[in-house]
């Protein structure tokens, strides 16, 4: 499959193709792993998943170093060799910018090893929940739209002809560029599934992690697209309301409390209130439309991830207009000058799903805080 070469002389090119793509990956050795770890020096320990431990490090790639993380594979992991080979090879065949790249590799007796590109900001998860960075609303629309072009080149714009499902999308598994580009990481539980037929399913054992499996999923062991559109949307609500999926505020996780808050009106209750003021009533509808449909029970009913993707990004040139006439001290006047835009994404009676009745002068431009600038009644959310 990968035999290791053992030679400890240097690393060399193997050529990895399945599914008739081929890409080449470097194969290292436990010396080079070793002295671009300082020996697994603690101190150089970037991150820590279900896999093992993350070492940065600086590695010698044909005749250039480069800044690398290094996943080591701990032998009490419940991952082991399947889910390591399953990523080696899904990495090599595939090349993406918004898809975390892997350089290469080190199978030497019992260790696996898998070395990427370096992402200088690490895991979205960290960033919301960790960190508490001050991202804007436009930053995270960005980081979002990012992750969500990764996905759809998995489902649909890949050289392989049956397509990836990625088993796995959550906030820990998006990282983050040095230019805050946001890539899709960690394949070791993807799987190939066909993209000609939607809903084509593959049998295999439930696997992921909690709050954002697909129930469907979790209750057929039926994997689709649509499943990791589901956790996907799962990922979308966690940027605006910045609570982890299972927060334990929640009695029956993200998901439920989404779609009660939706049910009785609340909208303004799911917004992070750091961004509250930089989120106009009509793009908060539209988010909060796309991504609940993404967590629909049904499967067939969710969003592709282009549909998911190209609705971001109308979203996103809203919100950069909205940025800009606050930052002019200038909000349109309700009604006149964007008028019905948001029938861009239309159901098919008013406030249908939502669960909320809106006139025409109340889905304007103009922000959804409650204080100064905000024309939105407070009664409209409570």
């Amino acid at each position: 499959m990968f035999p290791d070469n053992g030679n400890g002389k240097g690393s060399e090119e193997v050529s990895t193709s399945t599914v008739g793509f081929t890409q080449k990956c470097c194969q290292f050795t436990i010396d080079e792993v070793l002295l671009a770890t300082e020996n697994f020096n603690e101190s150089l320990v970037v991150g820590k998943g279900g896999f093992g431990k993350v070492y940065k490090g600086n590695i010698s790639v044909g005749t250039t170093y480069a800044d690398v993380a290094i996943k080591r594979l701990d032998l009490m992991s419940n991952q082991g060799e399947t889910e390591f080979w399953a990523e080696v090879k899904m990495l090599s065949e595939l090349r993406h910018a918004h898809l975390v790249s892997l350089i290469g590799y080190c199978n030497y007796e019992k260790e696996m090893i898998l070395v990427y590109e370096y992402m200088p900001h690490g895991t979205l998860e960290d960033h919301l929940h960790k960190l508490h960075t001050p991202l804007s609303w436009v930053d995270r629309l960005k980081i979002c739209i990012g992750a969500a072009r990764g996905l759809d080149y998995l489902h649909t714009g890949t050289s392989i002809e049956v397509g990836v499902i990625h088993r796995d999308v959550k906030s820990s598994n998006i990282l983050l560029h040095e230019s805050w580009a946001a890539k899709i990481s960690d394949f070791g539980l993807a799987r190939i599934g066909p993209t000609n037929q939607p809903l084509t399913y593959v049998n295999t054992l439930v696997k992921g992690t909690f709050g954002y499996i697909d129930p469907n999923y979790f209750a057929t062991g039926k994997l689709t697209r649509k499943s990791d559109v589901y956790a996907f949307g799962v990922v979308l609500f966690e940027m605006l309301c910045q609570k982890r999926p299972l927060d334990e505020s929640f009695e029956c996780g993200l998901a439920t409390w989404i779609h009660e808050s939706i049910k009785e009106r609340n909208l303004k209750q799911l917004v992070y209130p750091g961004i509250q003021s930089e989120i106009s009533l009509k793009c908060l509808k539209g988010f909060v439309r796309i991504a609940e449909r993404c967590l629909d029970n049904h499967p067939n009913r969710r969003p592709t991830m282009t549909e998911v993707t190209s609705t971001l990004e109308s979203l996103l040139a809203q919100s950069v207009l909205f940025s800009q006439q606050k930052t002019n001290n200038w909000l349109p006047t309700p009604g006149k000058i964007f008028g019905r835009m948001f029938d861009a994404f239309p159901f098919s009676s008013p406030g249908e799903s939502l669960g909320i009745s809106v006139s025409p002068d109340q889905d304007s431009d103009i922000p959804i805080s409650s204080g100064e600038n905000s024309g939105i009644p407070v009664s409209l959310f409570i």
